[in-house]
């Protein structure tokens, strides 16, 4: 029997005792979720586990129905598929090393805006913390930066409202399911980020409950969309602190929000700070400063000092249009380019001060 790619791909998720690295390199040596099912011998014998040859893929009832169900409910409900080996898959997330194999998402399916930042949270938000997002938001709404949140209460909250206020399209990561918001009193507030041009986004079944255990798992992929994460209020310990490390761990920036130092609610913040693992912002300006994407600056800056072959001045700007942007995703933007060819100018760049080269091979405009 013949099924889409998209069964195909609904199917390999459901695949026991496949973890997701080597459904990745299953991927890459059939070439597709199709091939994978119905050209077996393209990588069973290139694939061990524990030293054994793995068994093929199978799909029994039990994954045709509930295939066939998520594909109706995704149909009827108008939610998309994102998948890994999809041009559309979000280059900064692809480049994390626990990246999901395929997320749903609701809404605007381009997750490759140029500026993207996460803004994290404590639950129990004060005044303060609100304030601070307002703040920081409306010294971005010119900017044309794309926010990432986590749709909790508190500060999420607050960062996807004033997103939608401030004409900013923001993104929601779900711990749960799409067909289950969490909390239900942001059921609306889902809604209009989708109605304003942003997006949904869950790994998770369409149905799949807020268990507590999905909240880590959604905490990396809000660090993973974004060039940088920022926590605005938090106490010692909670998601938005994990959040904070799992961004360090893929080498994005890191920033935090002072607060006052006799309130605990900032307490996270401050322990960010004085590890080294947040710079400290007070204001969108900061934000924008601190990742190069003050526009005049720069430019002004490359045409006194450097004089560029049209090829560089190519490649500057996009790197200046996206902020920070991987070797992959230049690689993608410039294919008439040969790796050494594209090294060479990348390096000449650097060399000239135009360029500097971040951890994990993402370049950015020097200041």
């Amino acid at each position: 029997m013949e099924y889409s790619e998209d069964f195909y791909r609904l199917a390999l998720i459901r695949q026991e005792g496949f973890g997701p690295a080597t459904l990745k390199k299953i991927l890459q040596l059939a070439g597709s979720a199709t091939l994978a099912f119905t050209n077996p011998t393209s990588w069973m014998s290139h694939i061990r586990k524990r030293k054994r040859a793995v068994s093929a893929l199978h799909i029994n009832d039990t994954i045709r129905r509930e295939v066939d169900q998520e594909l109706r409910l995704m149909s009827t409900r108008d939610i998309h598929l994102c998948f890994f080996q999809d041009k559309e898959y979000p280059y900064r997330l692809k480049s994390c090393p626990d990246s999901p194999l395929a997320f749903y998402y609701k809404g605007d399916g381009d997750f490759n805006k140029p500026r993207t930042i996460a803004l994290v949270g404590t639950r129990d938000a004060t005044e303060y913390g609100r304030r601070c997002v307002n703040k920081i938001l409306l010294e971005l709404r010119d900017a044309d930066v794309v926010t990432v949140s986590g749709l909790a209460y508190g500060i999420d909250t607050e960062v996807h409202a004033q997103s939608i206020n401030n004409g900013l399209r923001t993104i929601a990561v779900l711990g749960s399911g799409l067909g289950n918001v969490y909390p239900k009193q942001n059921e609306k507030l889902a809604h209009d980020i989708v109605s304003h041009g942003g997006s949904l986004i869950s790994e998770f079944r369409y149905d799949a409950q807020p268990d507590r255990l999905n909240f880590p798992k959604r905490n990396r992929i809000i660090a993973g969309l974004a060039d940088a994460t920022i926590v605005v209020e938090s106490g010692e310990k909670g998601g938005s602190i994990i959040t904070a490390h799992i961004a360090q761990s893929y080498n994005r920036d890191v920033f935090a929000v002072p607060g006052r130092i006799t309130d605990q609610s900032h307490d996270g913040c401050h322990n960010l700070i004085r590890q080294n693992i947040a710079a400290i912002v007070t204001s969108g300006n900061d934000i924008l400063d601190l990742m190069n994407w003050n526009k005049t600056q720069t430019a002004i800056q490359t045409q006194l000092f450097v004089d560029l072959s049209d090829e560089e001045t190519l490649l500057v700007e996009t790197i200046r249009n996206a902020g920070a942007v991987s070797l992959d995703k230049i690689s993608e933007q410039f294919p008439n380019y040969t790796p050494s060819k594209l090294a060479g100018l990348l390096l000449g760049l650097e060399l000239k001060s135009v360029i500097t080269c971040k951890p994990g091979k993402y370049y950015s405009i020097r200041i």
